[in-house]
């Protein structure tokens, strides 16, 4: 991905996780280190994803199988304990340029959720190396994230009929 970046997906609409996805598979072809760190999704396509390793690797440090949306408050903080484990596993992967490129799967619903605040975000942005790239997904970002990031995409659904 040549010079490092932060890109941020993001939007209402499918296609955030896809569009990650198909660049970690574009990095991964040219032979270099790919991590994926899926947060707040459910295990679904979690065994599909494993396919990729060790080409690319992929990591969920939560122990539900289901999406952190539909699981009852006692269990969401046993969750979020996991989850920033899972944050503190990526602070570690930047600090010790284990990858190319880092994708944090809908890291942005953390924020959302109040499991992290946009300054815990940034620490973790912070131990990027300068020819580390980073990916950050979620459906909602601000103009505080805006600030950290080099390239933001707004990804939505348009419909139109054609007669």
């Amino acid at each position: 991905m040549g010079h490092g970046l932060i890109q941020v997906y993001s939007g209402e609409g499918h296609g955030k996780s896809a569009t990650a996805l198909g660049k970690a598979i574009q990095t991964a072809s040219m032979g270099e280190d790919v991590v994926i760190i899926n947060f707040l999704k459910g295990n679904q396509s979690e065994a599909f994803l494993k396919r990729m390793e060790p080409e690319i690797k992929i990591f969920r440090f939560e122990k539900s199988a289901e999406e952190f949306s539909q699981l009852s408050e006692e269990r969401k903080q046993e969750e979020i304990h996991n989850i920033k484990n899972g944050l503190n596993f990526a602070k570690k992967v930047l600090t010790t340029g284990e990858c190319s490129l880092l994708i944090l799967d809908e890291v942005l619903g953390l924020i959302d959720n109040g499991i992290i605040s946009i300054e815990d975000l940034q620490h973790i942005l912070e131990a990027k190396g300068e020819d580390v790239s980073i990916i950050l997904t979620g459906i909602k970002f601000n103009d505080e994230i805006c600030r950290f990031a080099d390239e933001v995409y707004q990804i939505e659904a348009v419909n139109y009929k054609i007669y």
